[in-house]
């Protein structure tokens, strides 16, 4: 009987070692670059009903590890001095801003589609950090992040659950829904910020179609 408690008792030590807590994972992330798409996180934003704080953003996706790099991509008109405002801001406060000027469409919306140029970045810097962590729900993405993860890569994938694609989280190490960290990341109520917010500016992609209802990324 000893001897059988005595094995039980081995075993269950030697699952409990195996099993590493959020915090132990995160802190072998090694170098991390982050990846924002500006118009999917904004419109997640929407949904839950908050206003994203991007110094709080910063340093919870960064979560204590060696940040390589954070780029911010998004779709501008660059005469609107609102817009570059802002723009100047984020570069000024840890993050490589990536602008792309919006196109006019023939219905009279505005697209800038920057899914390219994540990609390219994402595959340019392979070499450079450890952890890639993607702040889209753009299934688009999908073949860039299973690219890396054939690298060594380990990619963490951030977004709404309702506006992301299951093949983006197919591909990833690790997801994360905005919903669930929602109160990290927010900005607070005595919180101002020396812009308007970004749905006044009218810089960022609209992806509801002609009924208003938003189009999830397959």
């Amino acid at each position: 009987m000893d001897n059988n408690r005595g094995m039980t008792m081995m075993l269950s030590n030697l699952e409990n070692d195996s099993i590493f807590s959020p915090e132990q994972v995160l802190e072998n992330r090694g170098r991390v670059a982050i990846f924002i798409d500006g118009s999917n996180l904004f419109y997640a934003a929407l949904q839950l009903g908050i206003e994203i704080d991007y110094t709080k953003l910063l340093c919870r996706l960064t979560g204590g590890s060696r940040l390589l790099r954070a780029f911010f991509y998004t779709g501008v008109d660059r005469t609107n001095e609102k817009q570059q405002g802002f723009l100047l801001w984020m570069r000024r406060n840890g993050y490589r801003v990536i602008a792309k000027d919006l196109v006019q469409l023939p219905d009279g919306s505005k697209k800038a589609n920057l899914d390219v140029e994540i990609a390219v970045d994402m595959m340019a810097l392979v070499d450079s950090y450890d952890t890639a962590v993607l702040v889209s729900g753009d299934g688009d993405l999908a073949y860039a992040v299973n690219s890396v993860s054939y690298r060594g890569v380990r990619v963490e994938v951030v977004s709404l659950r309702s506006m992301t694609s299951d093949s983006l989280i197919n591909v990833s190490d690790r997801y994360i829904d905005l919903e669930a960290i929602k109160e990290d990341i927010q900005k607070t109520p005595r919180q101002s910020y020396p812009y308007r917010s970004l749905s006044s500016m009218g810089f960022l992609d609209d992806p509801r179609d002609s009924e208003g209802h938003l189009e999830i990324p397959e």
